[in-house]
């Protein structure tokens, strides 16, 4: 008998620095964010609030309960934002489990390809249309300019804003690129071309392609990845409670 033994996530900073898993997956989350220009040292006006954050942690696993990596994620603390003020109307791509159903029993009776995309820090691709101030990451505060506030130019996890901001971008593009949205769903999008018909379920930041043609799934995951940092996860195996084999 092999005995399994449970990761221990962190609950705070302080339980994970030190930790060179958990220290790593910050460094990596710190290197992305600002590759991405996801914020820029200012000096706070008078008339201005910044908002906290924190670091959370997670352990991810593989459909065999291995694990594949450690996340750290940085997270603002969106609950200190004034509606009107630092944001207005939230809202997030989330399908229904009926439409999730459906589909995949349409999938096993006509022998389509059934795949999964995964999106890579789904904040990076919204734009904030509100300015927002945050305070610096803790762990990871400029020495020489401790007192300064990061004026966010991307949304971040636990903004308000930050899944409709997604959203808007991820909808647009797929309806500027021949997709049209279903009536019964809005987080189902359907396009037909010369090689048959394409279907794409969102579900917040993972994505469910479906075709009855391989060549339009792969060439629309390739257009997805050329626009958009994701990771392809090639078959569905997993989603939403719901075991694919």
């Amino acid at each position: 008998m092999v005995k399994v033994i449970q990761e221990v996530e962190p609950i705070n900073f302080e339980q994970a620095v030190g930790n060179f898993k958990w220290d790593n997956a910050m460094d990596e989350k710190m290197v992305a964010l600002d590759a991405n220009a996801t914020w820029e040292l200012v000096v706070l006006l008078e008339d201005k609030k910044a908002i906290g954050c924190k670091w959370m942690y997670k352990v991810k696993h593989n459909a065999d309960r291995f694990v594949s990596r450690y996340k750290a994620r940085l997270v603002a603390k969106g609950y200190a934002q004034t509606y009107g003020i630092d944001y207005e109307e939230t809202y997030s791509l989330v399908t229904k489990m009926t439409t999730v159903r459906a589909i995949i029993a349409m999938v096993v009776a006509k022998g389509w390809s059934l795949h999964q995309m995964d999106v890579k820090n789904v904040f990076f691709h919204g734009d904030l249309q509100q300015e927002m101030y945050m305070e610096q990451p803790p762990g990871y505060v400029d020495q020489t300019h401790p007192n300064l506030v990061c004026r966010l130019k991307k949304s971040l996890y636990s903004l308000k804003q930050t899944l409709r901001a997604w959203s808007d971008k991820i909808g647009q593009y797929l309806v500027t690129s021949g997709f049209q949205t279903s009536n019964v769903d809005f987080s189902l999008y359907v396009k037909k071309t010369d090689h048959g018909i394409i279907v794409i379920i969102i579900y917040v930041d993972e994505l469910i392609i479906i075709g009855d043609s391989d060549v339009n799934v792969f060439d629309l995951k390739k257009l997805l990845k050329q626009k958009f940092e994701m990771k392809d996860l090639g078959k569905l195996r997993y989603f939403l409670g719901i075991e694919v084999i």
